[in-house]
């Protein structure tokens, strides 16, 4: 049984670390010494910077609170510590053939640091579940909703430990 809390890779948690501290320690700091200056310009009814930086201070206050319960509910997993190397687990870069012969290479990564744009796919994505636990030469069939495609894994390889 996996334990409790969603999979993230070391890099991934650092990302979200440097993103909440940068609105923390400097943008947050800055809005609010607009906020100041603006307030005591008069009039806050008809006053843009004041109105702005309301609001943006608003908006990072709600990133701020979603990152820490992101992190909070998260597990850092590093892929080199995988003791099954021969199996697609969380950190696994797999290379697939689709039926028509198209090679694509992906890599399970938290749901928090995906982006498909480059190969990477959130843990709990439709593909990361069918291909859990595959090894090579198996076939998975993802359900998407442009029907069903089937897959051959063809390679599986983790980051080496550092």
């Amino acid at each position: 049984m996996e334990p409790a809390g969603d999979p993230i890779t070391p890099q991934g948690m650092f990302a979200l670390k440097a993103r909440y501290d940068h609105l923390l320690g400097t943008e947050r700091p800055e809005i609010v010494e607009i906020v100041s200056w603006a307030a005591g310009n008069g009039d806050r009814s008809e006053n843009g910077d004041y109105l702005y930086g309301r609001k943006r201070m608003r908006e990072i206050d709600r990133e701020l609170a979603h990152l820490a319960r992101r992190m909070k509910k998260l597990r850092v997993v590093n892929p080199a510590d995988q003791p099954d190397k021969a199996r697609v687990f969380f950190g696994a870069t797999v290379t697939l053939a689709d039926e028509d012969d198209n090679e694509r290479t992906v890599t399970l990564v938290g749901d928090d640091e995906q982006d498909a744009s480059t190969g990477r796919i959130g843990w709990n994505s439709p593909m990361a579940r069918a291909l859990r636990g595959a090894g090579v030469g198996d076939l998975r069939v993802v359900k998407i909703p442009a029907g069903a495609k089937e897959w051959e894994v063809l390679a599986i390889a983790y980051p080496d430990a550092s």
